[in-house]
Formats: structure tokens, sequence, C-alpha cells
């Protein structure tokens, strides 16, 4: 299957250029398409350089598409004590657990070992829920890319009193190694378990926003990253991501 599309922008633009704008791939991904000759405009081979103007069609061929398609995109429901960036001595990495035996879905493809695939943020070795790990630099920069708003979810359980007065910190007061944080979202559930949504993803940022307002985090689990939920995915598990559940990233970026 081919990808077409009738460019509707007023100016020329430059195809690469246009295909990273649209978070069908990034500028070198889109670089290699032209190179090898899978990119048309208006039925006719383009190469790097091309200017693709107001109405005309461009199309990826299919051994293009399917190049893209390829990349994995890994949905993991991450347990305490694995590591999801890169491990020290004796630590083990989220991505060694993306194998035949923690497939959940027969369907999936597993990636050969020693694939590269890194993790799109950061989900602490204490804490446990949603990690996703990605080929797909496009995603992983709508995701946590500087400008991305993107929600994350997690449920918190603490230790210390929980106050008005320390919600309304948690919500929008705090700063973190010398900058203001962006405004979240934090409900009480009951008397020692706390909802975050936050927008950004700063280094052991809930346990830090917690440790400011008197409050330890004894059990923090990440349930939701945009529109993607946990779910009933068991923990230890992964699955792939889809192709709607990319798309619902890159239409937010």
């Amino acid at each position: 299957m081919t990808f077409k599309d009738t460019y509707k922008g007023a100016e020329p633009i430059r195809v690469n250029k246009l295909l990273a704008q649209s978070g069908i791939c990034s500028r070198r991904e889109a670089e290699d398409l032209l190179g090898s000759g899978q990119i048309r405009v208006d039925g006719e081979i383009v190469g790097v350089g091309y200017k693709i103007e107001t109405g005309q069609v461009l199309e990826i061929l299919a051994e293009g598409k399917q190049a893209l398609d390829d990349k994995f995109t890994i949905i993991y429901h991450k347990p305490i004590g694995i590591v999801s960036g890169q491990p020290e001595k004796g630590q083990v990495p989220a991505i060694r657990m993306i194998n035949l035996t923690n497939r959940w879905k027969e369907s999936d493809i597993v990636p050969v070992r020693d694939t590269r695939i890194p993790p799109v943020g950061r989900l602490d070795k204490d804490s446990r829920g949603l990690l996703i790990l990605s080929q797909d630099g496009v995603l992983a920069k709508a995701i946590i890319g500087p400008e991305s708003m993107v929600e994350k979810e997690y449920i918190v359980k603490v230790t210390g009193y929980i106050n008005a007065v320390k919600l309304k910190l948690l919500r929008h007061g705090l700063e973190l190694d010398g900058r203001k944080l962006r405004p979240a979202i934090v409900e009480q559930i009951n008397e020692n378990t706390l909802n975050f949504i936050l927008q950004e993803g700063r280094n052991r940022q809930i346990r830090r926003m917690c440790d400011e307002v008197g409050l330890e985090v004894i059990d923090l689990f990440r349930k939701r990253i945009g529109d993607i939920e946990i779910g009933d995915l068991p923990q230890g598990k992964w699955r792939a991501m889809q192709a709607n559940e990319k798309r619902s990233f890159l239409h937010k970026k």
C-alpha cells in the first residue's frame, strides 16, 4: 500500500520539510526516501531538494512506506526494578524484556536480539506502569519534545499529611533546578493517594515535587500517556503500538 496526499499549502515547500512537518517521518528519513526513488509527485519520481507546489499529489511508494511502518514502537508495562534507560552494572534494561516470552499478542513481531529501541521518556527503576519505546524519532519528539503538551497520568501513594496548601503548591507553585514547573492537575483520591497529570517529565519529577511539600512517595504508577492507557496489559508484558495510536500523538504535536 502506498501513501498519497494533495499538498494544499500556499507556498512551495521542500518535500523533506513537508513530510517532517506533517509527522510522517523525520527530514533524514524523507531524504533517504527521496534518494532511493520512493517518492513521486504527480506520478514522477523526485529527488532531494524538490519543492512541491499547491495542488500537486505526493506519493510514498509501497517499499518506502513499508520501511517507515516497520519501525518498532512498543508499549510496555514496566515492573519495579527494571530501568528504562542505560543500565548500570547489575541492572536490567527495559529493552531486554521486549522478547518472545513477554509478548502479549501473538500477532506482534518480536524484535531480534540487540535491536536498539530507545525509551520515549523516563520511568524510574522504583516506579512502574506504562513505558513507550520507539525507533520513530518523529513520534518521540511529539511525546517528549520541548514543545510537547502530551499529558502523562500517574497514581501516586505517599506517606505524610495531605492538605489544601500542599495540593495548591503541587498544582502550581514549585520549581526544580531553578526552573518553575508547568501547571499540573493534582487530585486527592484518598487519605494517602494522589492522581497527577503532568505535561512535562523532568528527572524524578513527582518524587521531588512531593518531597518539596513534605510527602514521601512509596508507590508511583504511570497509567496513561496521551490517549494511550495501560488498560489490561499485564505487568511485565509488551505489545506493539497500533497505527491509530501513533496518529493520536502526531496530531497533538
